[in-house]
C-alpha cells in the first residue's frame, strides 16, 4: 500500500501543498510544478480503489479524456502518463465548486446563473465536438471563478458518443447522479449529448430555484418522478424568473430527447438571446400539480432491485459460514 501524501512530500516534479478535497474514492491536491512554478491540482485515488479494476478503468479513461481536450472551459491534463503514482496532474482551477456557490446562497440571481451557464454550455459543445459526453454533469463537477468564468472537471465516468448502453446495474459507476441524470438513461438507454444538456437544464433550475425540479426519498422516487410528473414551474418557486428564461429551462428538460435542445449550441443561443425565445403554452405549466404514482407492478420491480444487494450479502455470509 501507497504512502499517504502530505503538504510538503514531492510527488516526481511537483511539490504538494495542500489538501483541497478529498472524495470516497479520490482525494485532490494543490501542488507547484517545481519546473515551471505554477499551480496544478492532483487527483489521487485512495489505495484501496487503486484494486479495484473498474475504477482503475475509470480513472485511466478520465486522464486519456484529460490528456486530449484543450479548452479554455476545460481542465488541461498536463501530466504525461509516466508517474511514479498513479494520479493525474491538472491545471489548478481558481475558484469554487457550483454546489458550495448554491449551498452558501441558495439561488443566485437570472444574470448570474445565465453566465454560468452559457459557459458551461462553450464546454459542453466542444467536448462534445471531440466525441466526448460527460454523463456526470452536476453542480459539483463546475468550477466558478471570482468573475464567474466556469472550468467542467470530472470525467471520471465521461464515455465516446457511441458508448455501450447504460443500465441500472451500472448505477452507481456508469450511470451519474439521480438528480441530475436524463429521462433516457433512467429506463436503460444510451445517453447521448442531449443527456449533457438535460443536465445542464436541472443545473439552471437550481441555480434559479435553490432546488432540484425532482426530488424523493431515493434514488429510485427521484428518478421515477421525472418519468411521470411535471417540475414545479420555476416561477412559482421564484417570480423573479422571466417567462422566456422558463421556456428556456423547458426546453432543456423535455423528456422526451427528441424535443430537447439537439445541442449545447442551440441552449446556449436561447440564453444569449432570451428576447428571442417564444413562450410556449405548455402543459408543464398548466398541469404540474396532478401527481402520477407508478403502477404496482413497477413499484414491485423497483423493491426487487433494492433488494439485490441484501440478497448478494446473505449469498456471501452463507458461503463464508460453510467453508
Amino acid at each position: 500500500m501507497m504512502n499517504p501524501i502530505n503538504p510538503g512530500d514531492r510527488l516526481d516534479n511537483y511539490r504538494v501543498d495542500g489538501l483541497v478535497m478529498r472524495t470516497s474514492m479520490t482525494t485532490i491536491y494543490r501542488a507547484t510544478d517545481l519546473r515551471t512554478g505554477r499551480d496544478v491540482a492532483i487527483k489521487v485515488p485512495h489505495p484501496e480503489m487503486e484494486c479495484d479494476p473498474a475504477f482503475f478503468s475509470r480513472f485511466q479513461r478520465e486522464a486519456e479524456i484529460g490528456r486530449k481536450l484543450d479548452h479554455p472551459n476545460v481542465p488541461k491534463v498536463v501530466s504525461n502518463g509516466n508517474m511514479s503514482r498513479v494520479c493525474i496532474v491538472m491545471e489548478w482551477a481558481e475558484g469554487k465548486v457550483l454546489r458550495h456557490i448554491l449551498s452558501e446562497q441558495g439561488k443566485l440571481p437570472a444574470e448570474r446563473a445565465a453566465r454560468i451557464a452559457l459557459e458551461s454550455c462553450d464546454a459542453l459543445e466542444y467536448i462534445h465536438s471531440q466525441g466526448i459526453v460527460h454523463r456526470d454533469l452536476k453542480p459539483e463537477n463546475i468550477t466558478v471563478d471570482a468573475e464567474d468564468h466556469t472550468k467542467l472537471i470530472d470525467f471520471g465516468i465521461a464515455a465516446s458518443a457511441g458508448a455501450r448502453r447504460l443500465t441500472f446495474s451500472k448505477f452507481s459507476s456508469t450511470l451519474g447522479t439521480p438528480d441530475y441524470i436524463s429521462p433516457e438513461q433512467v429506463k436503460g438507454k444510451r445517453g447521448d449529448v442531449r443527456s449533457d444538456v438535460y443536465a445542464l437544464g436541472v443545473i439552471l433550475y437550481e441555480m434559479l430555484t435553490g432546488q432540484v425540479p425532482f426530488e424523493g426519498a431515493n434514488a429510485f422516487a427521484v428518478m421515477n418522478d421525472r418519468l411521470l410528473n411535471h417540475p414545479i414551474p420555476p416561477r412559482e418557486v421564484n417570480p423573479e424568473v422571466s417567462p422566456e428564461m422558463q421556456e428556456i429551462i423547458y426546453r432543456a428538460l423535455e423528456r422526451d430527447p427528441s424535443k430537447r435542445y439537439a445541442s449545447a449550441r442551440e441552449f446556449a443561443m436561447d440564453l444569449r438571446h432570451p428576447e428571442n425565445v417564444g413562450v410556449a403554452d405548455r402543459e408543464e405549466h398548466r398541469n404540474w400539480k396532478q401527481r402520477r404514482s407508478p403502477g404496482r407492478k413497477r413499484i414491485f420491480s423497483y423493491a426487487m432491485i433494492a433488494m439485490i444487494p441484501l440478497v448478494i450479502f446473505a449469498l456471501l455470509i452463507l458461503a463464508a459460514r460453510y467453508k
